[in-house]
This record gives C-alpha cells, sequence and structure tokens, in this order.
C-alpha cells in the first residue's frame, strides 16, 4: 500500500469531518461518518454520562466523535484557561467551560468552517459566554505563547500528519505549570503503521495513530516531563482508546 501525501490525507479528513457537520445541521446524528463500523461502539456520544449528554443542546451530542472524554480527566478547576484540539461540534469545549466558570475561558480550535459553525451555534444555544472557537490547524495555534492552562483534544492528535509539530504548539500555548488531558487512539508498540494501516483508514482514527512509545517518546521531546498514557477500551486488535497526561515543567525552557 502507498503512503498518500500529507496534504492528500489532511484534506481527506477536512472533507469527512465537513460532511458529518452538515449530517447533524441537517437533524441526523454523526456517529456513524468517520469510523470504522465494527468500531463504532468505541466512539461518540455514549462515552460521556447521560446527565452530561443531557444538559447539552442535541447537535453537540449529536457531532461527537471521540473515542473519550477528556474533561472528565484534565481535572479542570474554577477560573482556569483551556484549548482544545479539533474541537469539532463542541461537545468538550461546552463541558469544560461549565466545570471552568465564568472566570474561566474556552478555546476550542478546529480547521472546518462547517464543524466551526455548528459549534458556534451549540453555544449560542447552550448560552455559554466563555467560550470562543478558532479557526486553524493544531500544528499551528493561533494563539501567544503561555495563553492556556489545560489542553485536552478528544481523539484528534491521531489524525495529525505532523505530530511534532502537534507536540510542540501544545507546549508552547501552555504556561509554565499547564498540562495536557487528552483522549486519543494509540497503538500498541509492536504493530508497524502498515498493521496500523490495516485496521482502518487515516481519517477514522486507526492509520495514523502513534504506538505507546512514539507518544511518549513525542510529547518528551516536545519538552513535557510526567507522561502517562493509561489504555481504557480496545478499539481495533492492537489498539486502544487512551488517557494521555503530560505536565510543562514550571521552569526551564518555555517554547
Amino acid at each position: 500500500m502507498s503512503e498518500q501525501p500529507a496534504e492528500t490525507l489532511r484534506e481527506t479528513v477536512r472533507r469527512r469531518y465537513a460532511a458529518a457537520a452538515l449530517k447533524v445541521t441537517e437533524g441526523g446524528a454523526a456517529c456513524c461518518g468517520p469510523h470504522p463500523v465494527e468500531a463504532e461502539e468505541h466512539f461518540g456520544a455514549t462515552l460521556y454520562a447521560a446527565d452530561e449528554r443531557d444538559a447539552l443542546p442535541a447537535g453537540a451530542v449529536a457531532a461527537s466523535l471521540g473515542c473519550g472524554n477528556p474533561t472528565a480527566v484534565a481535572g479542570l478547576h474554577e477560573g482556569e484557561r483551556v484549548l482544545d484540539l479539533g474541537s469539532g461540534g463542541g461537545i468538550d469545549v461546552l463541558l469544560s467551560a461549565r466545570r471552568v466558570g465564568p472566570t474561566g475561558k474556552v478555546y476550542g480550535l478546529d480547521m472546518t468552517d462547517e464543524m466551526l459553525r455548528l459549534a458556534r451555534a451549540n453555544a449560542r444555544t447552550a448560552g455559554a459566554t466563555n467560550v470562543e472557537f478558532l479557526k486553524g490547524a493544531i500544528e499551528a495555534v493561533p494563539l501567544p505563547a503561555g495563553s492556556v492552562d489545560v489542553v485536552i483534544s478528544n481523539c484528534v492528535i491521531n489524525l495529525s500528519t505532523d505530530k511534532a509539530a502537534v507536540f510542540a504548539e501544545t507546549f508552547r500555548v501552555l504556561r509554565p505549570g499547564g498540562r495536557v488531558g487528552v483522549s486519543d487512539v494509540v497503538a500498541d508498540d509492536t504493530l508497524t503503521p502498515a498493521r496500523r494501516a490495516e485496521r482502518g483508514d487515516h481519517a477514522g482514527c486507526l492509520a495514523g495513530a502513534l504506538s505507546f512509545t512514539e507518544y511518549r517518546e513525542g510529547l518528551e521531546a516536545a519538552g513535557f516531563m510526567d507522561v502517562e498514557i493509561i489504555p481504557t477500551r480496545p478499539v481495533a486488535d492492537g489498539m486502544h482508546s487512551a488517557v494521555v497526561h503530560a505536565t510543562k515543567p514550571r521552569t526551564g525552557p518555555t517554547t
């Protein structure tokens, strides 16, 4: 199998998620879009507690395509500034906004116009005034250095074709002592990239997944410490939904 150019993969991802957003806007659900049918039970809104889903606009719930619930593991506190990489329909932004309260702020970053329109509509429906949705790539975050306390993401980093840039940008925008609380798909170290691709395509969150060692080494190379990767459930043979934690040191290089 020949490897597709990075720009081709990026455009495939953009089209797939744009279509998912349009489906929700038209009154459907996005849960059966980007992921392989056999993996559907491991992705989407069912990974959130019923009381969380019930408190959100239907459009945010219907557009949920993640592999976990990063807001439940990021340990968010009142007044914190949060960035959600690949915020989609806004479910994690809106949940985070409730946790950080009116003195906090949550940014949602997405490259897809259709998802951004949906997320902004969901925020208006929810009456969330402490959120802001930004258009951009997770490899080049349009925020100043040291501007957020926490970076979250839900099954999006695996979609990037330049994960070193994602980790470097995450490190840059975090304040010293800031932290990462991410849900993502991670592969066993024994699975080669080719074997990961056999289990699902890039836009379906499988072919582009890092291994446990690759993930750890990528975060550490960017400057993070206290890296912890905890598998939570299988999503394919040798591949797992996982919770990823890391911390930016309080001293030393800041970018």
